[in-house]
C-alpha cells in the first residue's frame, strides 16, 4: 500500500532497542496527543428557526462536512443534515481510522484545502484518535456562522418542482416530528446517493456497467481491541512471521501471510493483512477483517453481516492471543455501529469518470481536484482477493462528475459521485471525496451567485476558471498538468483501453501489463469469456456452448497460444468447424482482423499478449455492434 507518512518528532517518544532472539527491535511509544491544536467543541443544540436556505447539504460523511463549510464560507446560508447524533459517518461510527490517501505528482498529499484542515486537527498523520476525529468535525461546523447542523434528521423524501426534475426541497424527520426544507442548491453526500436516488437521478448498483450487477466487494467490521503490546507488534513487523510489514509509533500494517494462515470459522469471512491503528489509549483498531455477501442496501443483510462479523472476531481474537506477538493479553474493547460498505450505488453522470482517465493520469479543463490512490477493487468471495487495476500518480476529477443526469439544482458528492465502477475503486477514498465536496460547497454559491444551474455552469469556461480560483484560495489543489502513461502512443494501445474499460486485465501498482510475454491458451479462453459475458449477455447465452467447448481445449497450464490456435478457438466460438486452414478462414470474415494485426501474424507462431489483446479487443467491438459473425442461431 503506497502512502504519504506525516510524522510530529515532537510527539515521540523512542525507548531504546531490546533484543529478541538475535532480532533487533525498536518499541516505539507515541505521547498520545494526537490533536495539532486545541480543538474548542461546543455542545450541539438543535437551534434550527428558518425552513429556506440557499444550500442544503444531506450526509455528515466527512464529504458532507467538507461541502456544508465550503458552501458557507463562501456565502451561503446552508443546513447540514445528518441522520447519526454526530458527524464523521465511516470514519467515526465506522471506526475507519486509518486514511488512506496519496501523493501527487509533487510529492504533496494530493488532497488539501478543507481535508487538510481536519487532518491538521487530528495530528496529520495517517491514523487518528476517533473521538478527536468526531469533534474535530463538528469543531469545523461550529465555525461557520452561515452553517445550521441538524442531527438526529433522517431523509424522508424530496419535493420536486413543477417540471418534475429541479430539486426545491427535502421532507425530514428527527425528534420533533416531520419538516419540510427548501433550498435553492443541494448537495447529496450520503453514502448511498440516497438523496438524488429519491430525486429521480439514475444510477447503476456495483459493476453494472461492466456486467456484473451483482458483484458485490467484501464489506469490513473494524475490529477494537485493548490490551496490546507495542513491542510485540515491533517484533511481529522485524520477524516478518506473517509476511512482510511495516509500523511506525501509530500503526502497523502488512502480515499478509495471514491470508492464509488463520482459517476462517464463520462462512462467508476471512482474514486478509492487518492494519493496525494505534489510539491514545492504547487501544488499537484493526481493518482486517472481510465479510462477504453482505448487500450494502439492504439493512437486513447488513444486521446480518454484523452479527457473522462479531462472531468471526471473537474467533480471530483467540488466534491472534495463541499466535501474534503483543496479542497475548488482547480483549475485545466494542464493536462498531456500522459495517465499512466499500461499494453500492454510482450516479449516472454528464461525464462518468473512465478507468482510462485514471490510468492515463488524465487532467481535465473543469479539474476540482485530484486523486492518486491505487484503483483497489477488493475481493468479492472467498475465491478471490481482489487486484490492483492501475496506480496512478494522479488524474483530474471533473466538476461534470458531480452533475447527475435528469435532475437540476443537485450535486453529488460522495463514493457514489459519477465514477465508473473501476475508477471509483480509487476516487472512493474519503480524501478524494472530501476534495470533491469542498469543490462542491464552492460551487453551489457560485451558481447561485451567479443564478446559473449547475448543467449550465459546466459550459461556462469563466465560471469555472473562477471555481478554481476560489478553491486554491480556499488551499486547495487545483492546477493543470500533464503527466504521461503506460503503452501511450503503442499500435496496441487503443485494444488495451478496451480491456481496461470491461475489467479484463489489472496493471498492478507498477502498472505493467508484460504486453511482450506470449499469452496463455488459458488466458486467452478466460478473457474472451468474460468479455462476451460482461458485453453482451445475449451473446453470451448463444454461444455458452462453444466457449465451454474452448474452455475443454485449452491447456491448463502457461502454454502460449499461437495464431492458429486462436482462429480455431474463435471458430469453435462461432459454431464452425474448426477443419482446414482456420487462421485464412478467419481472415475470410469481415471486420474481425485487419492489416495492423494480419501483417504482424503473417506466421504461424506464439501470440504475446499486446497481440492478443488487439485480437479480443476487434472481437469485442463487434460483440458491443451487435455484428459478431457467427453460425449460432436462436
Amino acid at each position: 500500500m503506497k502512502k504519504f507518512l506525516v510524522m510530529s518528532l515532537a510527539c515521540l517518544l523512542l525507548i531504546p532497542a531490546t533484543i529478541f532472539g538475535g532480532w533487533k527491535v525498536i518499541e516505539w511509544k507515541a505521547l498520545h496527543d494526537l490533536s495539532g491544536q486545541n480543538i474548542n467543541v461546543q455542545p450541539y443544540e438543535k437551534n434550527i428557526t428558518e425552513k429556506t436556505y440557499d444550500v442544503i447539504v444531506v450526509g455528515g460523511e466527512p464529504e458532507g462536512v467538507a461541502a456544508a463549510v465550503s458552501a458557507a464560507r463562501n456565502g451561503s446560508k446552508t443546513l447540514l443534515i445528518e441522520h447519526r447524533d454526530g458527524l464523521g459517518g465511516l470514519m467515526t461510527y465506522g471506526m475507519l481510522n486509518f486514511i488512506d490517501y496519496d501523493q501527487d505528482k509533487n510529492g504533496d498529499i494530493a488532497n488539501a484545502g478543507i481535508f487538510k484542515e481536519w487532518h491538521q486537527l487530528v495530528g496529520e498523520k495517517d491514523v487518528f484518535d476517533i473521538e478527536v476525529a468526531k469533534d474535530a468535525f463538528l469543531y469545523l461546523v461550529q465555525q461557520e456562522e452561515n452553517l445550521t447542523l441538524s442531527l438526529n434528521t433522517k431523509l424522508k423524501d424530496v419535493k420536486l418542482a413543477g417540471d418534475g426534475n429541479r430539486l426545491e426541497g427535502v421532507i425530514v424527520e428527527d425528534e420533533n416530528g416531520e419538516h419540510t426544507y427548501t433550498a435553492r442548491r443541494f448537495i447529496d453526500a450520503t453514502q448511498d446517493a440516497d438523496l438524488a436516488v429519491l430525486a429521480g437521478a439514475p444510477y447503476f448498483v456495483g459493476g453494472a456497467d461492466i456486467g456484473v450487477e451483482d458483484r458485490k466487494m467484501a464489506v469490513t467490521l473494524m475490529i477494537h481491541l485493548d490490551n496490546i503490546s507495542w513491542e510485540g507488534v515491533a517484533y511481529a513487523v522485524a520477524t516478518s512471521q506473517f509476511g512482510p510489514a511495516k509500523m511506525n509509533p501509530v500503526a502497523a500494517w502488512g502480515f499478509v501471510d495471514l491470508h492464509h494462515m488463520y482459517t476462517p470459522k464463520e462462512p462467508g469471512t476471512r482474514l486478509r493483512g492487518l492494519n493496525i491503528a494505534r489510539q491514545s489509549d492504547r487501544s488499537v483498531y484493526i481493518n482486517a477483517l472481510h465479510i462477504f455477501d453482505v448487500d450494502g442496501l439492504d439493512s437486513a443483510s447488513k444486521a446480518e453481516g454484523i452479527e457473522r462479523a462479531k462472531r468471526e472476531t471473537e474467533h480471530i481474537v483467540d488466534y491472534l492471543r495463541a499466535e501474534f506477538p503483543g496479542f497475548k493479553n488482547a480483549t475485545i474493547a466494542s464493536y462498531p455501529d456500522e459495517l465499512y460498505v466499500r461499494e453500492t450505488r454510482h450516479i449516472l453522470a454528464e461525464y462518468q469518470l473512465p478507468i482510462t482517465d485514471v490510468w492515463e493520469n488524465k487532467d481535465h479543463w473543469d479539474r476540482i481536484g485530484f486523486g492518486a490512490y491505487p484503483v483497489d477493487i477488493q475481493a468479492t468471495s472467498v475465491n478471490d482477493y481482489g487486484y490492483i487495476v492501475t496506480d496512478p500518480i494522479q488524474y483530474a476529477i471533473p466538476f461534470r462528475s458531480l452533475v447527475p443526469l435528469d435532475v437540476d439544482g443537485l450535486l453529488v458528492a460522495s463514493k457514489a459521485s459519477g465514477y465508473s465502477s473501476l475508477a471509483a475503486g480509487s476516487a472512493r477514498i474519503i480524501p478524494t471525496g472530501m476534495t470533491a465536496a469542498e469543490a462542491a460547497g464552492v460551487a453551489a454559491s457560485l451558481s447561485l451567485e451567479q443564478d446559473i444551474s449547475f448543467r449550465d455552469m459546466m459550459d461556462e469556461e469563466k465560471l469555472i476558471q473562477k471555481l478554481q480560483k476560489t478553491l486554491q484560495e480556499q488551499g486547495a489543489l487545483v492546477y493543470p498538468y500533464s503527466i504521461d502513461y503506460a503503452y501511450k502512443g503503442e499500435w496496441y494501445y487503443p485494444s488495451i483501453q478496451t480491456m481496461l474499460m470491461y475489467g479484463l486485465i489489472s496493471g498492478g501498482h507498477d502498472n505493467d501489463l508484460r504486453v511482450d510475454e506470449p499469452m496463455s491458451e488459458l488466458a486467452f479462453v478466460n478473457l474472451i469469456t468474460n468479455g462476451f459475458q460482461r458485453i453482451n449477455s445475449d451473446l453470451y447465452r448463444q454461444h455458452e456452448r462453444g466457449l465451454s467447448d474452448i474452455h475443454l481445449m485449452a491447456q491448463k497450464d502457461q502454454t502460449p497460444i499461437t495464431r492458429d490456435q486462436f482462429a480455431r478457438f474463435l471458430l469453435t466460438v462461432q459454431g464452425h468447424s474448426r477443419e482446414g486452414d482456420a487462421w485464412q478462414r478467419v481472415m475470410d470474415q469481415p471486420d474481425v482482423l485487419d492489416t495492423t494485426i494480419i501483417d504482424r501474424l503473417d506466421e504461424n507462431r506464439e501470440i504475446t499478449r499486446k497481440e492478443g489483446y488487439y485480437l479480443l479487443a476487434r472481437i469485442f467491438d463487434l460483440l458491443e455492434n451487435e455484428s459478431f459473425p457467427t453460425n449460432h442461431t436462436e
